[in-house]
């Protein structure tokens, strides 16, 4: 390995993030060019594009494919007066890795190497860095090994990024998982239940078995009272909230002016994390809606999060040619297999000042991230999350799906816009939701052992004194169109919701302490009125059946005035739902979704059935993520089959480049790949190292890339 020797601290600033950051663009364009890169041409026209949008000049010319990395990172070393150097994982020292945190390398995209003797036979470091060498890392590097002297080499941020995903690998497993355990045990729902929860619980149970014994009359009159009370509590809050929202609208209006007046030289670097599972079939649409964002190319960071036990994903991903700004981070397997921990993974990377979240279906609107900043901006410095609403683009497929919209129009139209004027906390989607990158981090990141960790994380951002705003732009979804799928989803969020509570209600007092008793008093009988509305809804409904066949049967058992009470509770809210529904359709211009407003007391029951799954699965199987299964909607299907009929190069709105482009060189991808991440047969035959501009088949590389057991370190 060559590389270029630095006695003691390195003069210069500290490192940024991204390519080229510290390269005056002018030499830096010339030695591209000089070395046969960039033709004159394409540097004026990328000088220029440097000059509009304020990014530098080495993302400019990686987002328009003009250059391979491996060109750029030659041109930046000579730029730098330093070498570069190709780093391979085997090459890390792990003893020396150890003193140094994956989550800091990641942000500051350098690795130390190892420890050797220089030509005096004094020991040094020699550190590898995707960025300029710099006083910041040699002082960092001796802070921690007591070595006064540090070599430092240039290399790739993709072999940065390979390096941490194979030696660092435990530690961003480990901090991916337990980091919010660790740090804020009782904000974690790694454990279900505290004991005073369960103290609770077979105290109430035992209590109610024993009423039954001694006066079962009086016990189920006081049950029966109880579950009414709850119900008409938990119906007329939300009726409440939703009035708000329909009385004021307190989304975060942001103008097409507004929009318009940002200057791209203004915007900052924006991450996406996108994870997905088992999504095969839909990536290339994915690449598609992406390409469709306002934004400057240069500075979008598109993170693809995949699964390493999902090679067809993968495979996938690299067939629909992605280019440089989205890089495919392989989150390694562990437990549990979550979405929120394969978005503290993708967190870890990110290097924007803001970071969204979309699902590999999602279709946010083209403006939504210019939006979203200026929401930021006018929202003040407590402002930690700004919620898109979600809406779908399927929502006449069939009668579930019309349900669904309906419900979901209603949700994120009334109900987050009444949390919002209140001041309540707000339980966030599960996509579109846009963080201030380093506030995301302060708090923790996503729970991986909650399976609504969007709406606990809503929870604990407010508990902590933060703030989330709802923005007017729209991420249109595919609405589930099977039973069974809609099922296998709201139970997991059901569940989400009864986890969430859970955690916190751990320390009642300390919660209304710290945000209040109205706020207190909005998440219980939101957040946990919520699925005890859905599981006490059949009861009711039993009730009422009972009461219309067999009139005067439940006399003996209650009294009829509760009887009455009962039969009015279930009807009048029944009639707020469906009010809220029709007002939901009117809102949107959906009439002919309209009369389908009636049918919300059978959906209701889809919920009860969601509930009591969830219930079961919160005491035996309380981590486990439900899959949903995307792409069967014939929306997608027929979408998809046009993504792959289209050339990849598509003509660029004036702020941005497409996302599909012609496959990038082998060499590009190689090495952000780890190969041992993906099950494959060994080679049948030698494998040279590709040529660095040579183009290959995508997929032909990742299956010519060593075995697991060759990537291993001895």
């Amino acid at each position: 390995m060559t590389v270029f020797a630095h006695s003691g601290a390195v003069p210069g600033p500290a490192p940024r993030r991204g390519t080229g950051r510290h390269a005056a663009p002018d030499r830096l364009g010339d030695v591209l060019v000089e070395q046969g890169a960039l033709t004159q041409e394409q540097l004026d026209e990328a000088l220029g594009q440097h000059q509009r949008v304020g990014a530098p000049l080495g993302a400019v010319v990686l987002a328009r494919g003009w250059v391979t990395r491996r060109q750029l990172y030659v041109a930046l070393a000579e730029v730098w007066g330093a070498d570069l150097a190709f780093v391979d994982p085997v090459e890390v020292d792990e003893e020396l890795a150890r003193r140094f945190p994956a989550a800091m390398l990641a942000r500051e995209t350098w690795v130390p190497l190892r420890v050797e003797e220089d030509g005096d036979g004094l020991p040094q470091v020699v550190v590898a860095t995707a960025g300029r060498p710099s006083a910041h890392i040699a002082e960092e590097v001796v802070r921690r090994t007591g070595v006064p002297r540090v070599r430092q080499v240039v290399t790739t941020d993709w072999d940065v990024q390979r390096a941490l995903r194979t030696v660092w690998r435990d530690e961003l497993v480990h901090d991916a998982v337990q980091s919010l355990a660790e740090r804020r045990p009782d904000e974690s729902a790694s454990t279900v239940f505290i004991w005073p929860q369960v103290a609770a619980a077979v105290a109430l149970l035992a209590a109610t078995v024993a009423g039954l014994f001694l006066d079962a009359s009086l016990t189920l009159v006081v049950l029966v009272a109880t579950v009414n009370v709850a119900v008409a509590l938990a119906v007329g809050t939300k009726a409440l909230i939703s009035t708000v929202g329909t009385a004021w609208e307190t989304v975060e209006q942001v103008t097409a002016e507004e929009v318009a007046a940002l200057e791209d030289t203004d915007l900052p670097v924006y991450t996406i994390l996108v994870p997905v599972y088992k999504e095969a079939g839909i990536v290339g649409l994915l690449m598609r809606n992406l390409a469709d964002l306002d934004y400057p190319r240069e500075k979008l960071e598109i993170l693809l999060l995949l699964e390493e036990d999902d090679p067809e994903t993968l495979t996938a991903a690299l067939a629909a040619a992605p280019p440089d700004l989205v890089r495919i981070v392989v989150v390694p397997h562990s437990l549990p297999k979550t979405k929120p921990r394969a978005c503290n993974v993708g967190l870890t990377f990110a290097r924007g000042e803001y970071v969204v979240i979309y699902d590999a279906e999602d279709r946010p609107d083209a403006d939504q991230l210019k939006k979203a900043i200026v929401a930021f901006r006018k929202g003040g410095d407590d402002l930690v999350c700004v919620q898109a609403a979600l809406n779908y683009f399927n929502a006449r497929e069939n009668l579930l799906t019309r349900m669904f919209t309906l419900e979901y129009s209603s949700w994120f139209d009334y109900t987050l816009a009444g949390l919002d004027k209140l001041r309540l906390p707000i339980p966030l989607g599960g996509t579109s939701n846009h963080f201030r990158t380093d506030m995301l981090r302060d708090l923790g990141g996503w729970d991986p052992y909650n399976v609504t960790e969007d709406a606990d994380l809503g929870i604990r951002a407010s508990a902590q004194g933060h703030r989330v705003a709802v923005v007017n732009s729209t991420t249109y979804e595919e609405a589930n169109m099977a039973v069974g799928n809609w099922i296998r989803q709201r139970s997991r969020w059901i569940k989400g919701y009864m986890q969430t509570v859970l955690v916190h209600t751990r320390h009642p007092w300390r919660l209304l302490r710290s945000v209040g008793p109205r706020q207190t008093a909005g998440f219980a009988l939101l957040i946990g009125g919520t699925p005890l509305m859905f599981l006490a809804t059949p009861w009711l409904y039993a009730m009422l059946v009972v009461q219309l066949v067999w009139p005067g049967a439940l006399v003996p058992l209650l009294p009829g005035w509760l009887v009455d009470v009962s039969t009015a509770n279930l009807l009048l809210g029944n009639g707020v739902i469906i009010y809220l529904s029709l007002l939901a359709g009117f809102k949107r211009r959906t009439y002919g979704l309209v009369p389908f407003a009636l049918l919300s007391p059978a959906y209701w029951l889809l919920h009860s059935i969601a509930s009591y799954k969830a219930l079961w699965q919160l005491v035996v199987n309380p981590f486990y993520w439900e899959k949903t299964d995307h792409g069967l909607s014939s929306h997608v299907q027929v979408e998809e089959v046009a993504s792959l009929s289209e050339p990849a190069d598509v003509a660029p709105a004036p702020t941005q480049a497409p996302v599909a482009r012609p496959a990038r060189p082998a060499s590009d991808v190689v090495r952000l790949m780890d190969p041992a991440a993906v099950p494959v047969p060994p080679p049948t035959r030698p494998v040279a190292p590709p040529q660095d501009d040579a183009p290959r088949d995508l997929v032909e590389d990742l299956l010519d890339a060593p075995p697991a057991d060759q990537e291993d370190r001895p």
